[in-house]
């Protein structure tokens, strides 16, 4: 009985360590995914590219660690933009070991 307990406590812990670092995307491979698309900011004023560029990122190493800023405004601040124009993100993630979320943003 102790050896089926441990045996099943030892088969939940492995599955535990089993996760996947994904991300959002409006497409996902399997192996491999980089995708970018618009980022539907409500501040953006859609006037064109601007001149200024700024990005903030995001990663996840296994879905068990995940860290990092990739808000819209730490991408203007990065980028030192106060009139943001375009707001896009870009979606990595690496055979679900490894994932990043990048947004981008241009401006003022």
């Amino acid at each position: 009985m102790v050896k089926m307990l441990m045996i099943g406590v030892g088969c939940c812990g492995l599955l535990g360590l089993s996760a996947c670092a994904t991300t959002v995307s409006p497409l996902n491979g399997s192996i491999y995914t980089n995708v970018r698309y618009p980022n539907f900011y409500d501040g953006v004023t859609n006037d064109g590219p601007g001149s200024k560029r700024g990005e903030a990122e995001a990663s996840s190493v296994l879905g068990i660690v995940a860290t990092g800023d990739a808000s819209v405004e730490a991408a203007a601040r990065n980028g030192r933009i106060n009139k943001i124009h375009t707001a896009d993100t870009e979606a990595t993630s690496i055979l679900g070991l490894y994932a990043t979320y990048k947004t981008i943003v241009t401006g003022e």
